[in-house]
């Protein structure tokens, strides 16, 4: 099993050190998982213009590349004006239409304030769904009062980062088996 992560901003510190948090978790817990944590900020990944994702070249191919070799996601973001930061977007516009069909995704979000709450669920959610995911139905919601000194110091929060991490795994393990059986059925 591949899950990879997306730290999904080139600015900030708090939804990397959340998805920091979040695979050392994983790792913790799953220690033979494959685990790649792409963090945008690293990456120099260039507009989509609407080509294939494996013409594309350096950054840009890999990062595409990695996510669509991925059995899980667990992708991080920031909220920005009350919306996931372009630089994840522009991610996902790189990918075809059904790139997560067959993929688990879990979701976590930082955020300034809780007046912010909802865009995962109006914004991130839609668009997995149209490109046809399989996303885990809670997420993990960060407020600027959960960290103190580039630590997430809520216990409430790390719990559900450890649920979130359990909850993908679990999710892709059953789908993995239920494609396998699928496949099975028809004998060839």
């Amino acid at each position: 099993m591949k899950i990879v992560g997306i730290s999904g901003s080139r600015v900030g510190s708090k939804t990397r050190i959340a998805m920091d948090h979040t695979f050392t978790t994983l790792a913790d817990k799953y220690p033979d998982v494959e685990r790649v944590l792409i963090d945008l900020a690293d990456y120099d990944v260039q507009f989509s213009d609407g080509r294939n994702y494996l013409d594309y070249e350096g950054d840009t191919k890999y990062v595409a590349q990695t996510i669509m070799e991925a059995d899980a996601l667990l992708i991080g973001t920031p909220i920005f004006q009350a919306s996931i930061p372009a630089t994840l977007k522009n991610v996902f516009d790189l990918l075809p239409q059904d790139a997560f069909m067959d993929k688990v995704v879990g979701m976590l979000a930082t955020a300034g304030s809780p007046k912010h709450f909802l865009v995962l669920e109006q914004q991130l959610k839609p668009i997995l769904s149209y490109m046809k995911a399989q996303i885990v139905p809670t997420y993990v919601f960060i407020e600027e009062q959960d960290f103190y000194r580039k630590q997430i110091v809520n216990d409430d929060v790390l719990y559900r980062i450890e649920r979130l991490v359990e909850d993908t795994y679990v999710l892709t393990d059953v789908y993995t088996h239920i494609r396998e059986a699928r496949n099975a059925a028809y004998g060839f």
